[in-house]
């Protein structure tokens, strides 16, 4: 069985069930069993750090400044309930010739308490100039 957690499942099931029957039929012949595909929507997208990323490496790709894009990323994350988030973007940012890694965050994200309910995630965007990589930390509070 094979779960699928995304923010716009409509998408993904297609026209009647077209992309969910297609997808279905691939991993079958990858892997030569009858496999069972689960879809499930991700409530707040905000507050996911792999779709947060993936969000951003989209808008990077359509050159979009990279400041303005963390930045609405921050808020609306911050927004959505998070205590903190933490994010980082490496490469050649703006199309710069040197390539230089930047810091931003707001809130708190203790990497060091192990008890911190804290989600990573790492993506990558292939920009014209080259592969711009972009960490996300959301800390969701602390864990009992």
């Amino acid at each position: 069985t094979v779960t699928i957690l995304t923010a716009r499942p409509g998408i993904v099931i297609g026209k009647g069930g077209e992309e969910v029957g297609r997808l279905k039929q691939e991993i079958n012949q990858l892997t030569e069993k009858d496999v069972q595909i689960n879809i499930s929507e991700v409530k707040r997208p905000e507050l996911d750090a792999a779709l947060v990323g993936a969000n951003i490496a989209h808008q990077l790709v359509k050159k979009i400044s990279y400041r303005r894009v963390v930045g609405k990323a921050i808020q609306s994350t911050m927004r959505m309930g998070a205590q903190g988030i933490r994010i980082n973007v490496a490469g050649r940012l703006g199309g710069s010739e040197i390539a230089r890694s930047e810091k931003f965050h707001q809130g708190r994200v203790p990497l060091h308490t192990l008890r911190a309910d804290i989600d990573y995630a790492l993506t990558e965007a292939t920009t014209a100039y080259g592969i711009i990589g972009i960490k996300v930390w959301i800390c969701h509070g602390e864990s009992a």
